[in-house]
């Protein structure tokens, strides 16, 4: 029998589901309001609406007051994955009243996306946060002391996502800052140092009217730090195993916290693996313009990882660059590369 061609305007009946019709014409949802996704629970979003909304001014937002409101993904969305820090649209019951449920019909552009994977050979990207446009790296200078290789590939995935990055040294009552300082004057990123009950005044204005993203590996002081940030937050702290030297996983989901003054914190569960298998050679190159340009004269397939004809070697003994760094542009390349353990 021959089948019936179908025009691309026409609508359809789905064999097996009734006679109700199909369409392609998705509805345009001109009614619904801008979220702010604040945090993400099995299925359900909790958004914020109304005036304040990153990216959103007061005169802006459709709605005068604020209210969060929890919402599910609309079936029009497919696999489209919602994270932290989305900007969505919503329509249905969004007075935020107990027991009502919007749903989230769009997802916008996103002006950056935080992702790793399992492992290096896992090509599978796990988001973490959208539309951040810091990523603070949280790192203990002792108990426990500091992964210098998972600063690392965090600062693989800032230049990835195309997100300033800010390291934050904690427990500086514990040890000297200045050794892993030194390590990263070469790559020119800013840090800012602190102890227990110590001033945060420069974190505040580093983090003053920004969207900043939070990640570390557990018992670094991360939560400690988002309460001193935000005292309403009561994150849970764990404590430092003293036979393992890793901490206890205690944030358990990404939130975006409220900064008293203006911008926002989302703090993140710890982590103790950052992959970059979704990350490439060119990408990390991009980072270091100073050192990208001799490339070219680089041999086919090189990995830039070693002096094996590699054109970055004559490049900085003809005193182009700098060779602190070269050194950093391969330590990051070999971050890539193997475990994040040092």
């Amino acid at each position: 029998m021959r089948k019936r061609q179908y025009d691309e305007d026409d609508v359809r009946v789905r064999p097996g589901k009734g006679s109700r019709p199909r369409t392609r014409v998705r509805p345009a949802h001109e009614e619904a309001v801008e979220g702010f996704v604040v945090a993400v629970d099995r299925g359900r979003y909790t958004c914020l609406v109304g005036p304040g909304i990153p990216g959103t001014s007061r005169r802006r937002a459709k709605r005068p007051e604020r209210t969060l409101v929890v919402a599910m993904k609309a079936r029009e969305l497919g696999r489209k994955g919602i994270v932290v820090g989305d900007k969505v649209a919503i329509v249905g019951d969004v007075t935020g009243h107990p027991d009502t449920l919007a749903r989230i019909v769009r997802v916008e552009e996103r002006a950056s996306m935080l992702r790793r994977s399992a492992d290096d050979i896992d090509d599978v990207e796990r988001p973490i946060v959208a539309n951040a446009d810091q990523l603070v790296i949280v790192t203990a200078l002792a108990d426990p002391p500091p992964r210098p290789r998972m600063i690392d590939r965090m600062l693989v995935a800032a230049f990835d996502a195309d997100i300033d990055p800010l390291l934050c040294l904690t427990k500086a009552d514990l040890a000297s800052p200045e050794q892993l300082v030194s390590l990263y004057d070469p790559l020119g990123v800013p840090y800012v140092v602190v102890e227990k009950g110590g001033d945060l005044d420069e974190v505040r204005e580093r983090t003053a009217d920004r969207v900043s993203v939070l990640v570390g590996h557990s018992g670094v002081g991360k939560s400690t730090l988002v309460n001193a940030l935000v005292p309403q937050a009561r994150r849970a702290v764990s404590h430092v195993n003293a036979v393992t030297g890793r901490g206890r996983h205690t944030s358990t989901s990404a939130v975006a916290l409220e900064l008293p003054g203006g911008g926002w914190i989302i703090d993140t569960p710890g982590v103790r693996s950052f992959g970059l298998a979704h990350v490439s050679v060119e990408t990390v190159l991009a980072s270091f313009p100073d050192l990208n340009e001799a490339t070219v004269d680089c041999p086919k397939g090189c990995t830039h990882l070693s002096g094996a004809g590699c054109a970055l070697d004559r490049y900085v003994e003809e005193g182009h660059a700098d060779p602190a760094r070269l050194e950093s542009l391969r330590r990051l390349l070999a971050s890539r590369e193997g475990s994040d353990d040092d």
